[in-house]
């Protein structure tokens, strides 16, 4: 797949994660997925209480989701299929870089296994967790590249559903920068 191509299955925009019309958003989780601030809260109070239960079951299975990791529910009222819930990391950690990195690539592998077309990924990390908005940028947005390229895939689309103008203007610029190269 040429770098053209790569870059059109890619979409930087301003909006509520929310009302992503997608097969699955990502939600910037917790490692307890405990939904309870940020885009984790947003995402259950829209979907319904059943996004919590159903992260509850998957904790009471597994203890608890370790950073970079990432798992799949049901999105129940939301327009989208799933939620993949993911473990950013919080700034100043340790390896935030590479974890970060992780934690997309694990959710598009995700969406991949589940053979879906379409997902949308929040700032992960870059609101309670601390981690540097233009750090998060490129690392998301390089992660998303990396990933179409090196493997064959259903994914057809990758949005960054941005909240903010702050973050929006991140996003947008490093794009922007890697459309000029």
């Amino acid at each position: 797949m040429s770098t053209k191509e790569i870059f059109q299955k890619i979409t930087i925009k301003k909006g509520d994660i929310t009302k992503e019309n997608v097969d699955a958003i990502v939600n910037a989780a917790n490692s307890h997925l405990r939904h309870g601030g940020g885009v984790a809260l947003a995402i259950v109070k829209a979907g319904g209480q059943e996004i919590q239960k159903e992260s509850d079951e998957i904790i009471n299975k597994i203890g608890f989701l370790p950073t970079g990791n990432a798992v799949i529910t049901n999105a129940y009222n939301l327009p989208c299929k799933f939620v993949i819930h993911t473990v950013g990391p919080i700034y100043g950690e340790g390896n935030e870089d590479e974890k970060l990195s992780r934690a997309i690539y694990n959710s598009l592998y995700l969406a991949h296994l589940y053979n879906l077309k379409s997902i949308a990924f929040p700032a992960v990390s870059s609101g309670i967790f601390g981690f540097p908005k233009d750090r998060c940028a490129k690392i998301l947005i390089d992660t998303a590249i990396d990933f179409l390229s090196s493997i064959k895939t259903s994914i057809e689309k990758v949005v960054f559903c941005l909240f903010d103008d702050e973050t929006y203007g991140h996003f947008e610029e490093y794009y922007k920068n890697l459309l000029k190269e």
